[in-house]
């Protein structure tokens, strides 16, 4: 057994805040109060509590049981399921990498503007600093110069990255995890509370929360719960699997599943009526429409919010490094959740210790996520960042569930994740795994590939294919390397 896998988590506490900080991510704060909106309002929450009793929870129960029951990294688990498998496992770990290539770009726009939030160094173009000094435009002709306050940015995020990731489990992630979730609730919390007195506020929640009833009879919206749970908890990325192979015998497997996703739950929810208070702040004194200012996304963050910011005058610059360095908590512990799967399986596969393959993987990913510093930046996130998460995770998340559902059988795990859990599952929870996951995945994926297929342009498709051979060719040479030791 190689130095990795001797870690253990030295606290439930440790490991709940690893996974809660995995979870609530730039996807909770920018992504959600746009979702709830636009399909629905109030309305909404049918099919999003509908997707966290079908999707979200039953799903995070089957990758805690396995980390639980494996006590390995995921390649190295479905090598021991079928040796062919493995590739999958490698898969899915690039996949997770990839996304924290460009998520390290977001946290390095995130420390610019960070850095200008005191003096509201935006100026009063916001639009045009994020465009010149940040990440750019879609202009192609634009791919061939850095972006330097970008690249600048970058390095001090991979840094910070390397340096908690290196270090052993719990003096690292753990300590992290500890200190940055609870100040980051602390942070929103300040910023809602002080939203709620903004005039105007109710405006935003009125907008917000209005329901739609006829929706509920829309396919779409529900399609749109079931993809915020998937992207909003990070299900099917071996996140929670990985984090779980660390937990002690003793573990309350589902209580802490049940904490982890009514902390993400709630997270993002409050965070939403912050950010629609504040829209309806920026309305209600600037006169224009609530519904022209609503958007998500890089957007949302760094163009609306500095604007609004710089309307409040004193307050502004106060809420604009508050709000900021949320953002920053937010990505730091999700980036560490991405990273750890990957780590985790080449700690597994090479015998490396943690120290030598963080080193590594956080060199690539660097230069990785340089190529997101070019002069169209925010664009190639756009692209990178749909076709991950709406693609490749989704697909592999259906066949995680026929794997371990139909080829492993999970019926074993079920004594597993039971154990000394308040809440009990039973066959319910492997129906679930086996004939509905699988089913609502595949419709949530064919009509992603259908709109991809009609609105992608001709750089996007290039650049999906790139991404496909470039993770399909890396997989099989990881796969191809020496046995495990």
């Amino acid at each position: 057994m190689n130095q990795n896998n001797k870690s253990q988590w030295n606290s439930s506490l440790a490991f709940l805040m690893s996974m809660i900080g995995a979870a609530v991510g730039l996807g909770n704060i920018w992504r959600f109060s746009y979702v709830l909106y636009s399909n629905g309002g109030g309305s909404f929450f049918i099919p999003y509590f509908v997707a966290i009793g079908l999707l979200g929870i039953p799903f995070l129960i089957l990758e805690y049981g396995l980390g639980f029951k494996f006590k390995t990294s995921f390649s190295n688990l479905l090598h021991k399921i079928r040796p062919r498998f493995e590739v999958i496992g490698w898969i899915l770990g690039l996949l997770a990498f990839g996304v924290v290539t460009y998520y390290m770009v977001i946290l390095a726009w995130d420390i610019v503007y960070l850095g200008a939030s005191p003096f509201l160094g935006w100026g009063a173009d916001p639009a045009g600093f994020f465009s010149n000094y940040v990440g750019g435009d879609s202009t192609i002709s634009s791919w061939s110069h850095l972006i330097l306050p970008t690249v600048a940015g970058l390095v001090i995020v991979w840094v910070m990255i390397w340096f908690i990731s290196k270090k052993e489990l719990n003096s690292g992630i753990g300590k992290v995890s500890k200190v940055l979730i609870p100040l980051l609730f602390v942070i929103m919390a300040a910023i809602v509370i002080f939203s709620l007195t903004l005039p105007g506020h109710n405006l935003g929640i009125e907008t917000l929360l209005t329901p739609d009833w006829s929706v509920l009879f829309d396919v779409n919206i529900w399609l749109a719960a079931f993809s915020q749970i998937i992207f909003s908890l990070s299900l099917g990325m071996a996140i929670a699997l990985t984090y779980a192979s660390y937990l002690p015998e003793d573990s309350k497997l589902i209580n802490n599943v049940l904490i982890v996703v009514s902390s993400n739950s709630g997270f993002e929810i409050f965070t939403a009526f912050g950010v629609f208070s504040i829209l309806g702040f920026m309305s209600v004194t600037s006169g224009v429409p609530i519904e022209s200012l609503i958007r998500q996304g890089t957007g949302l963050v760094f163009i609306v919010f500095p604007t609004i910011f710089n309307t409040m005058g004193i307050a502004g610059k106060i809420l604009g490094p508050l709000f900021f360095l949320a953002i920053l908590f937010a990505g730091i512990t999700s980036a560490l959740g991405f990273l750890e799967p990957l780590l985790n399986s080449v700690c597994d596969k090479f015998a490396f210790t943690r120290k030598k393959s963080a080193s590594i993987l956080c060199g690539i990913g660097f230069l990785i996520s340089m190529f997101f510093t070019c002069g169209i930046s925010s664009y190639l996130v756009e692209i990178v960042d749909g076709f991950l998460n709406q693609f490749g995770i989704l697909f592999l998340i259906a066949l995680q569930c026929i794997i371990f559902g139909w080829i492993l059988g999970i019926d074993d795990l079920i004594e597993v994740v039971n154990k000394d859990s308040v809440v009990h599952v039973g066959k319910l929870w492997v129906a679930i795994i086996k004939y509905i996951l699988p089913c609502v995945i595949f419709i949530v994926w064919t009509f992603g590939i259908i709109d991809l297929i009609k609105t992608g342009g001709f750089l996007e498709l290039t650049v999906d294919v790139i991404i496909t051979l470039s993770i399909l060719i890396a997989s099989v040479m990881l796969t191809k390397f020496e046995d495990y030791k």
